[in-house]
Order: C-alpha cells, then structure tokens, then sequence
C-alpha cells in the first residue's frame, strides 16, 4: 500500500486533479459566476483528463516528468486565463471556430492586454507554486513503482478507471438532480457541441469546453434534427380581413411532399408553419419612400445627448425610437449583427457567420425585397475587406452595387488606430446619390467605421474633439470615444443637410442602429456616463431610431433587437414578404411579443429576465409568467437559434429559391 502511495502515476495524477480543479474554480471566480451544482460535472471531467495524462505520463523518466507536468500545467492555466481576458474584453470566448478573427485580436494587441483585470493573473499562483514543488524541493523525487509494472497491467488499469470515471461523467450529463430545468440544450449536446460557449463553459467547465471546442472543430458534430413538436402544427389564426396577407402555399406544399432530403424538409415544415402574421394600420405608411439604413458602429447610448450630439438627437428624439433597444454581441460582432440586420436570422454564436458563409444567397434579405418593389439598392463602407469581406457578402444579399472605401475614393489609414472619417463618407455618399435616377426609389445600407476601438491610445479621430469632454471626471478611453462619437454625429449632421438640400429629406426614411457597445471600455467607466444598471446584459443596449420628417415623435418600450428591423420596415414600406421566414417580427404589429434575445439563449423582457448560461431567471413582475410558460418562451428561443443556425449552414434560403423557381416553371410549362 506504502509503495502504491507513493508511486509517480498516483503522484501525477493528484497533481494533475487539484490542479485542474484549482484551475476551473479560480476561472469560475474571477470570470464572475459562482458555484453550483455543474461543479461535480466539472470535476468528473477533470479526472477523466487527470487519469489520461497520468497514464502517458508514466511512460517518462523523472526529469522529462517535471518538464512535462510543468508545460502542460502552463498550457492549461495560460488557456483559461486568456479565456479570461477573451471574454472580458470581446463578450465571448475564444474558439477555434473565430480563429480567422485573430488578425482583429492581435490588431488590438495593446489594448486587449490592458484590459487584463489585475485580478486575472492570480491564474498562475497554483502554476508558480507548483514550480517551486517540481524544481526546488527534492523530496518530490520518488521512486515509480508504477512503471514496473507490465505494459498490460499498465493498459487493464487506464481501462478499467477511464471506464469507471466515463461512466460517473455521464451520469452527471443524464442525472435530472445535476440538470436545470429551464435549459434548453442538455448537457449531452452541449458536450457534443459547445455551443453557445458560455453555457458550456458554466455546465462543463473550461477545460471541457477547450477540448469540445478543438474536437469539433475537427470534427464537426451534425446538427440534431429534432423541433418541437408545437412548431411544427399550423398556427391557425384568424385577423380582421382588412388587415390579411394571404400567401399561396401550393407550390410549398409540393416542394415538401416531393423533397428527398430530410435536413432540407425539416426547415420547409418548420418555416410554413409559423403563423403569416397580419398587415396593421402601419403597413405601406412609408411606400415608395427612400429608405436609408446605418448601422453605426460601437454605438451605444452615450450618443444620446442633446448637447454633444445634436444630429443624432434630432432623429432620435423627432422620430420613433424604441426605449429597450439592444444589439447581443457574439464572436464578430460587427459583421454577423450586420448579417443579422439584413436576413433577421441568428448568427452563429462561436463562429463568424458573415465571413464564414458569405457565398450564402438569401432571396429574403432586404436587399433583395427592395429590389423586388422596384428599389435601386446599394451599400456603403469606409474600410477595407480586412475584416469582413462585404465585397462578395453584400452583392450576394442583393446589394446591386456595394462601395467599399477604395471605391469611394475617400482617405483611410491602414494604421488600425486611425480609422477614416464618418463624415468624408457621408459627403461622398451624397455625390454618389446625386447620380440616381430621380423617379426609382432608392434604399441604402450604410456601416461606418469612425467610432470603432482603440480609445486607449492617441488618434486624429479620437483627439479631434477630445478637450470638449475635458473635466467631466471621465476617463481618457471613454472621452477618446465620445470624441469619435462626435465624429459620427458630424457625419449624421452632413446627411440630414444634404438630403435637405436635395429636396428629398420628407421622401426618405432614415433607420439607424449600433452594431454593439464599446466594449473595449470598461462597464465603470462607461457608467460615467450612463445612468442606469449595465448587468444582465444591460451594457448592450444600443439606439435604435426610425426617422421620416412627417412622423409623430414617439418613444417605444417593446424590448427589442437588430432582427426586428427588416420585417418592420418591410411592412412600413408594403414590401411583399413572407413573414413566416424571419426570426425577427415587426415592432408596430399586434402580435409582436415584446423580448429580446441574446447570443447565448437569454432573453429578457419588461417582465423577466433568463439567463441562459446558469440557468438563473429573474423576474421584474412576480406574477409575470408561470414556470410552464417560461420553459415555453425559452424552448420557442432555443428553437429559433438553432433553426436559424441550420438556416445558414445549409444556404437554404438558396435552395429554397431554387426550388420555387424550377416548381414555378414546370407550372408555367404545363399550363401552356
């Protein structure tokens, strides 16, 4: 028993489980979460690894065992402390499947390292103390009984405890004491398939996720087919026939009882079977007008503010602007909310979407509806395809001509802290627009750059109205920002004029929201600014405003998101659309049910608050929902997640078109 103690198979393997399991409740601590009942799964997991690299680990002799406990002890404590930082600085962590926004990452080098909480690099005191125990104090040198004994032994050993601790880890996947009842996803798939990350790492741990993620990322794991059964039965309802929008189905109904493919004839059932929500008193109050859409980047509320920034202002407060506004961030941000904004789908939360699936076609995009009602529709940039590749993305959703900032011949820097002006692009976008032809409508989409990080070093754009904010108690960060946000707002200011002077501002609809907040700035100093609590997802409010001169200024309370803007402007302007393939609704309907949801499953509204993550549900109303209900909301969230996800993995809206095509024209051939 004495030589069995002190054999250096049982020596590593104890060293490898606390230190493991140091790790993960030192990550679980200082990324902010608490404890729970996932921390027994946690620690399953932790011993399946410390039983394997323990095994290997006999095979080494005692010096190359010190040098290897030691690396592999660096590699696991490295890893969860960049998470750390990953997740404190972007909103998410890293994956392998946003690897090709590493140059982004490494862009902002400087400022992703100086984000690091002092409190982060405690990480390494069970690795510092560990060194001293490896290299400095001889008495961990002991004999190994272990290697003498036979590789057989050896191997019947690994196997019999690998199976014991598999069996114990999968019991703790399956046992309904160790699961939440207001998860959507079980912690079998979420093993299978990290994602949304952050779930997976409250319910497994990091290091289980860090392992997931490089195994699927390898090998991708297929997508589970099943949808709730109520998804799947026809929404019947019945609507004042003034307000009905008939779509006919016939051709939809013999593409699903002919389609072969199951993957493709699980979304055809899904889709058309949603309900064909009504027109309402709103629909067509904006026909033929020009719509110009700006996503306006790292914009959050902080540009509300009469003082600073009167242009935008002036939108906001003269025309509709809704109150609970947010854009959810996940890995790219900025591209997959444009994404978003334009296809009302889900991105996919560890994977940069638009780049990742930018050969995708959507008859359904924005663009493309517009281009239908007759519209000239292009799209505007002032940067370059380092980061999202909008030259081939936006063509593809429709975009008959895309202007990227070489094209628009306007001065950019390749240096990332000097970004180009808001404004230079707003002053040849109206060159640009004065080419138009003047009897077809025009919808625009335009993404600006000039507010986009880094605020912690000295910029032209950043520094331009820097002593403004002089004095205020703000930090240097957040007043370089505010500055670029004023850069903005000239922009905003150029536009307004210039449609003015043009004679087509009362003919044009001015739509505006930010693609995320700043969050390269730190949620205190942005409560410098902000009034108002920036948890629970909080800090990714966003503005959003629907502008027209002839409006009635009005301020809405709905909870609401980039997804609902294409189906509400596509009402307000009487586009001819099928409601039934967004995820977004449109705002101004009766039916719109007010919430928001977030990148990882949470959602929230006037009346609770879910948090995806650790399961926890908050409620503003204590009579708001029954726990059926709940589980309702967030089994229909989970549902429309993961059919969006299977929406863009599978170019279906693509195929979808394709098939309509070839239907329609064997309709045509056969009544000739």
């Amino acid at each position: 028993m004495k030589k069995l103690l002190i054999n250096r198979w049982l020596k590593n393997y104890l060293f490898f489980l606390i230190n493991l399991i140091i790790i993960e409740v030192l990550f679980i601590f200082l990324d902010g979460a608490t404890i729970s009942k996932s921390i027994v799964r946690i620690v399953l997991f932790n011993n399946i690894l410390a039983v394997l690299l323990s095994f290997f680990m006999s095979f080494a002799k005692d010096k190359l065992n010190k040098i290897l406990l030691a690396i592999l002890l660096f590699i696991f404590t490295f890893y969860a402390f960049v998470q750390l930082g990953f997740n404190n600085f972007l909103g998410v962590y890293a994956s392998f499947n946003t690897s090709s926004q590493l140059g982004a990452v490494i862009d902002y080098i400087r400022e992703f390292i100086l984000s690091f909480k002092w409190t982060y690099y405690l990480m390494f005191i069970p690795f510092i103390l560990n060194i001293v125990l490896l290299f400095i104090i001889k008495k961990y040198n002991l004999k190994d009984d272990f290697k003498e004994k036979s590789k057989l032994q050896r191997f019947l050993t690994l196997l019999v405890l690998l199976i014991i601790s598999s069996s114990l880890f999968y019991g703790s996947l399956k046992i309904k004491f160790l699961q939440n009842k207001y998860q959507m996803i079980s912690n079998t798939n979420l093993f299978l398939n990290p994602n949304p990350p952050t779930m997976a790492v409250r319910q497994l741990g990091i290091m289980a996720f860090g392992i997931s993620d490089i195994k699927t990322f390898i090998i991708p794991t297929a997508e589970s087919r099943e949808l709730l059964d109520y998804e799947l039965k026809k929404q019947e309802e019945e609507y004042n026939i003034k307000y009905a929008r008939v779509i006919d189905d016939t051709i939809f109904n013999q593409i699903i009882k002919d389609e072969k493919d199951e993957d493709y004839n699980t979304l055809n059932k899904y889709f058309i079977n949603q309900s064909i929500t009504p027109k309402n008193d709103y629909t067509g109050m904006f026909e033929g007008k020009n719509v110009i859409v700006i996503m306006m980047e790292s914009v959050n509320d902080i540009i509300i503010n009469e003082e600073y920034y009167p242009n935008f202002y002036k939108l906001y407060s003269e025309g509709w602007h809704w109150k609970n506004n947010y854009s959810p961030r996940n890995s790219c941000a900025t591209g997959n909310n444009e994404l978003s904004g334009l296809i009302s789908q889900y991105t996919i939360y560890n994977m940069c979407t638009a780049n990742n699936f930018k050969n995708n076609k959507y008859f359904t995009s924005m663009f493309n509806l517009f281009n239908n009602k007759g519209y000239y529709t292009a799209s505007f940039h002032n940067y370059t395809e380092q980061y999202y590749y909008r030259a081939t993305i936006h063509p593809n959703l429709g975009s008959q001509k895309y202007y990227g900032v070489e094209s628009l011949k306007i001065p950019y820097s390749n240096e990332y802290r000097n970004w180009s002006s808001d404004a230079d692009l707003m002053t040849k976008y109206l060159e640009i627009i004065d080419t138009y032809d003047k009897n077809v409508p025009f919808m625009n989409w335009i993404t600006t750059v000039s507010s986009h990080q880094p605020y912690g070093v000295s910029s032209i754009l950043g520094d331009k109205y820097y002593n403004m904010f002089k004095g205020k108690g703000y930090s240097s960060d957040l007043m370089r920002y505010m500055s670029k946000l004023k850069v903005v707002d000239d922009a905003l200011g150029i536009l307004i004029n210039g449609l003015e002077e043009r004679g087509i501002l009362d003919d044009t609809v001015i739509v505006l929201y930010g693609d995320h907040y700043p969050y390269a700035i730190s949620k205190d100093n942005i409560n410098k600014v902000l009034n108002y609590n920036l948890d629970d997802y909080e800090v990714e409010r966003v503005p959003f405003v629907i502008y027209n001169s002839k409006v009635s200024p009005t301020e809405y309370e709905d909870y609401t998101s980039y997804l609902n803007i294409l189906p509400t402007i596509a009402n307000l302007c009487n586009l001819d659309y099928d409601p039934r393939f967004y995820m977004g609704s449109d705002l101004l309907g009766d039916s719109y049910e007010s919430k928001v949801v977030f990148a990882d499953g949470s959602w929230k509204n006037e009346k609770v608050y879910y948090n995806a993550s650790n399961g926890k549900l908050i409620k503003y109303q204590e009579d708001a929902y029954t726990e059926e209900e709940i589980m309702d909301i967030t089994s229909k969230v989970r549902n429309q997640i993961d059919v969006s996800n299977r929406v863009i993995k599978s170019n279906y809206f693509n195929y979808l078109e394709n098939k309509f095509k070839e239907y329609q024209n064997k309709e045509e051939e056969t009544t000739e």
